[in-house]
């Protein structure tokens, strides 16, 4: 069975980034903690490149925005589900959804089937 990864591309304003890091990493072990093989989150800061479609391109930030990509990581997509169905009843992670440190209408979201794993 292939493994398989949920994606995000945000922004974030520059001054709730410590507060985005602080809630990621709580969420990060939550994830974890419920069988997530991977959880990375990454803040963008070689975005000029010269081929392709840029992502600031795509997430069309502010100048006081950045832009975070992130993915975890499962061992099939059943598990995904089975993860985040644990997840989202979670008490700990209740507090943090009525104050997200961006703007979720912003944000992209997919899952993928990992189709090439080295």
């Amino acid at each position: 069975m292939p493994r398989y990864a949920d994606g995000f591309v945000i922004v974030v304003p520059k001054k709730n980034l410590k507060a985005y890091e602080a809630m990621s990493k709580k969420a990060g072990k939550i994830w974890k903690e419920y069988g997530a093989l991977e959880y990375c989150e990454c803040v963008g800061d070689d975005l000029k490149v010269k081929f392709g479609t840029p992502f600031p391109k795509l997430t069309k930030p502010k100048t006081n925005e950045v832009v975070v990509f992130s993915w975890i990581l499962y061992k099939s997509r059943a598990h995904r589900d089975k993860v985040n169905a644990k997840v989202m009843k979670d008490p700990r992670l209740a507090p943090d959804m009525d104050k997200m440190p961006f703007d979720m209408k912003r944000m992209s979201y997919g899952g993928f089937t990992v189709f090439v794993d080295l």
